[in-house]
């Protein structure tokens, strides 16, 4: 088969992840790289050996280079206007999460792909994760209900507050990774969201007065389990505790346990967002003194992949789904429930109320 040629539009952190997937996959060709930032783009170019084409217009590089898929990894704002004008093009679609800015766009987005017969993968890295997923399988035999904490605060400064700074044009700490996180919760429960409610905070002036650079949502599930995901950007954010997973049930726990070693920036280190050094299980069961049965379990991960190789994972999933021609359907549900989830928390900071789903 030839190779799929595959536009890139977008040369970030993800962008830049993305297309070095892309470059080592002898199944796919990059067709062309697309950015605003001459640089990022210039720079991978000259990694990859030169002589791809660069643009710094999407539309341009969309009728230039007709390619066989649009790979998006710009900020929130353009994802669905860039799916749909791809998938009008007759390109398969990966997008970087969330899949729009309103659950009415990520609708729209996946509409479109059933109705141009086009693959549409959203940015779900967690979904190719060892670590998430045996702690999910640990976590599904602890009972119900289930009380899930989670977290992914981010301390930064220069570059990485800048980018923090314009993904905030676009959506809040706790919409744009939230989607993650709740759709582990969707996952590990199998249940629906009843009631939703947020907090949070606005930290900085260097932010909009509409927008908050922390925050805390809460999620209660209709099988009775509850959860809660906390968000918060910058350069006052605490270091300490930017990395909390519990899954905790009836039967016990589970927790993913990050090597203890501190360095500065840690948690503005991408590698850090996918990194589980162990699982620690804790069984509740207890004999007849009270006294507990069986010895806490560590489960070591430390062979697991990198965040470039989850990258690595991501494409190959979508370069099987055209290959094979995978249903996705189930995919782009839980992209759009986990949307609609965050969006829901994110409303109900902005009205001060609970949200009942």
């Amino acid at each position: 088969m030839k190779p799929i040629k595959v536009l890139v539009v977008g040369c970030g952190h993800m962008g830049k992840s993305h297309a070095r997937a892309y470059h080592k996959n002898p199944e796919f060709q990059i067709a062309g790289l697309v950015s605003r930032n001459d640089g990022s783009r210039e720079d991978l170019n000259r990694e990859f050996g030169g002589g791809i084409s660069l643009f710094n217009n999407f539309s341009q590089a969309l009728e230039e280079t007709r390619p066989d898929a649009v790979s998006i990894n710009t900020y929130p704002d353009t994802h669905a206007e860039f799916a749909i004008r791809a998938m009008d093009a007759g390109a398969h679609v990966f997008v970087e999460k969330p899949l729009a800015e309103t659950v009415e766009a990520a609708e729209r987005v996946v509409a479109k792909a059933r109705e141009t017969s086009r693959k549409l993968v959203a940015g779900y890295i967690l979904h190719h994760h060892p670590s998430v997923s045996k702690f999910l399988e640990i976590g599904k035999t602890l009972g119900k209900p289930l009380v899930m904490r989670m977290n992914l605060n981010q301390q930064s400064a220069g570059p990485e507050w800048e980018t923090h700074k314009r993904l905030m044009d676009s959506c809040s700490p706790i919409v744009d990774c939230g989607v993650h996180y709740v759709d582990l919760m969707c996952q590990v429960t199998g249940a629906n969201p009843v009631h939703i409610h947020a907090i949070g905070a606005r930290l900085s002036d260097e932010i909009g007065s509409d927008m908050y650079n922390y925050g805390h949502l809460h999620v209660t599930f209709d099988d009775g389990s509850v959860g809660w995901y906390e968000a918060g950007w910058g350069p006052m954010m605490s270091e300490d505790a930017h990395f909390i997973k519990d899954l905790i049930g009836p039967r016990g726990s589970v927790s993913m346990v990050q090597d203890t070693r501190k360095k500065d920036g840690a948690s503005s280190d991408i590698d850090s967002h996918t990194r589980t050094s162990t699982l620690l299980v804790h069984h509740s069961e207890r004999d007849e003194k009270g006294l507990f049965k069986r010895k806490d379990e560590w489960i070591d991960m430390s062979g697991e992949p990198s965040h470039q190789d989850l990258c690595d994972r991501e494409q190959a999933f979508f370069l099987r789904s055209i290959r094979e021609d995978l249903d996705l359907s189930n995919h782009h549900a839980s992209a759009v429930n986990s949307l609609r989830i965050v969006l829901a928390a994110d409303q109900s900071w902005r009205t001060g109320t609970v949200i009942s789903v």
